[in-house]
């Protein structure tokens, strides 16, 4: 097998994987999720902008280098939200920075989605660490 064959096998391989995922959770991901994360940039010029923009957007880029790696969505991804977005969560809420109305209104979305995704992401781990530790 080719280069090129193994690399479009894996794509093949993870977007299966993706498709596989109930819809709800495919919905989540693609309009709720992901949106609100990546929208962080859109407000770098406010108070704390950059470091909420940075935990929210290595969430994004550990879970995908996970998915990559591993070469499909697995309960593995979940840590790669919980490691940026559990401190993110925790400066949304004992931390949160000042801002206009339009930034604070942003940041009570993200911190509500972001915890949201958490639940399921620990939960993930939990059964992960289960399952291996049965092994």
């Amino acid at each position: 097998m080719s280069p090129l064959q193994q690399q479009t096998g894996r794509l093949a391989s993870i977007w299966q994987s993706f498709f596989d995922l109930p819809k709800w959770v495919q919905i989540w991901m693609m309009f709720i999720l992901g949106p609100i994360n990546l929208a962080t940039l859109a407000f770098l010029n406010q108070p704390s902008g950059v470091p909420i923009a940075a935990l929210a957007v290595s969430g994004m880029i550990i879970t995908v280098s996970i998915v990559i790696a591993t070469g499909g969505f697995s309960k593995l991804a979940a840590a790669g939200h919980v490691l940026p977005w559990t401190p993110l969560v925790l400066m949304l809420i004992f931390a949160r920075p000042d801002g206009t109305a339009v930034y604070q209104a942003f940041l009570t979305a993200l911190l509500v989605i972001n915890a949201i995704s958490l639940a399921f992401d620990f939960n993930d781990l939990r059964i992960l660490l289960k399952s291996r530790a049965q092994n």
